[in-house]
């Protein structure tokens, strides 16, 4: 996804050849389904709220000023539409005991997470992150699933810089503690 081809695709897109977002939507549709996704927790409203975020940031084109990269202003919208969609619903999320992420040891929890086989670490870090909230679980999937900047997630979800990493922090130590909370259960 190199940002030249981005801007020149944008650029014909304006001159109107408006079939050509048709290759936007399909380099950056997967992403923004599974950022979108991490938010609504639901299928079908990841889907309308995909779409609704192509057709927003189509409306908007003329004013993308190219200061970022067009994945970075199109995940921007996606968070904006996908939030708006759960503030609708007021949907609640499960949190962690805070007590819990405070008291544990990064050193236990990789000696307890390496003495299980590949497939059980995969399992243990996939029910880990299920108990992240909404955001959380959007943060880490900008960071490491599209290899999103710091710099980038402030843009797309109005975070300061240094709170994005604080909250990365954050996020990873309550993964340690779930984790090891689960590793310690299966070893009961």
């Amino acid at each position: 996804m190199n940002r030249n081809d981005d801007t020149i695709l944008i650029a014909n897109i304006l001159d109107g050849q408006t079939g050509i977002y048709a290759v936007l939507v399909d380099r950056y549709k997967d992403m923004v389904f599974s950022l979108v996704f991490k938010i609504v927790k639901s299928r079908e409203e990841a889907e309308e709220v995909a779409q609704d975020t192509f057709l927003k940031a189509y409306h908007a084109l003329p004013r993308f000023k190219h200061e970022a990269r067009f994945s970075t202003w199109l995940f921007r919208i996606a968070y904006n539409t996908a939030i708006s969609r759960t503030r609708k619903k007021q949907i609640t999320t499960l949190a962690i005991d805070e007590n819990l992420v405070e008291n544990y040891s990064t050193d236990e929890v990789h000696e307890n997470v390496n003495q299980l086989d590949e497939q059980q670490q995969l399992e243990l870090m996939k029910n880990a992150l299920k108990t992240l909230s909404n955001d959380d679980q959007m943060l880490i999937s900008l960071f490491y699933n599209n290899q999103q900047t710091v710099e980038e997630i402030s843009v797309i979800t109005g975070l300061t810089e240094s709170n994005v990493k604080v909250r990365l922090h954050r996020i990873r130590k309550k993964l340690y503690a779930e984790m090891n909370q689960r590793v310690g259960l299966l070893h009961a």
